[in-house]
């Protein structure tokens, strides 16, 4: 008897730890070409720009401490562990960890150099401007693995695949949330919301792809239209 993959897995819903704001789509339909140049620059504009151009600023409001206390609970992090942020952005989730477990081992990294110098670097932490396809760590070297809404973005299937077997690779425990839809409507919200969502998937093809990767990890699904 064939093994049903996603029964392999555990969806851990760590954005409902996020609060819930109003996604203005109706700005990023509007956004012009000058505005949509920037959103693949994935510089100062796409994070402190105008919602048209990327987050609309992308400042610390408190959210990530729940997200990190969870995470803290759910995979017994010490301050002997090692974690590692895949597309760590500004390293809001990695501040609040360090302050959760001051001695923790922490990685991040990031494609936008802007973003990670905007990051307020701790004793413990470490930051690495790259991709996700091939990680410059040893097998098993991390006791979390974290990428929340990064793996759909920019990559192409073939990459995403290669960015989550590395993730296996690299990693005792990971979870990580990635864009998905249901219905042809959700599908063009995120078309229209996720402007570097290149790998935006039904949540049945996601189950394919964590299958041919390998993938028996926890997940969530980024659904804003939720969030």
């Amino acid at each position: 008897m064939k093994k049903n993959w996603k029964n392999m897995l555990q969806r851990k819903r760590i954005l409902d730890l996020l609060p819930k704001n109003r996604k203005p789509i109706e700005e990023r339909i509007s956004a012009t070409n000058f505005d949509r140049k920037f959103h693949w620059q994935l510089g100062k504009e796409y994070f402190d720009g105008t919602r048209k151009q990327g987050y609309g600023g992308y400042k610390y409001d408190g959210r990530w401490a729940p997200v990190a206390k969870f995470l803290t609970n759910e995979y017994k992090l010490n301050n002997n562990s090692r974690v590692l942020e895949l597309g760590c952005a500004k390293g809001f989730l990695l501040t609040e960890l360090s302050n959760e477990l001051p001695g923790v081992e922490l990685w991040g990294l990031d494609i936008s150099q802007y973003a990670l110098n905007s990051i307020t670097i701790t004793e413990n932490m470490h930051l690495v401007q790259g991709n996700f396809e091939s990680l410059p760590f040893s097998s098993n070297y991390f006791d979390l693995v974290i990428s929340i809404n990064s793996i759909h973005n920019i990559l192409t299937i073939n990459e995403t695949i290669r960015a989550i077997s590395e993730i296996r690779r690299v990693a005792r425990n990971s979870v990580i949330s990635v864009a998905a839809y249901r219905t042809e409507e959700e599908k063009k919200f995120l078309n229209n919301w996720a402007v570097v969502a290149t790998t935006y998937l039904h949540e049945n093809e996601w189950i394919k792809i964590f299958k041919l990767s390998g993938y028996q990890g926890d997940y969530d699904w980024f659904q804003p239209w939720n969030i």
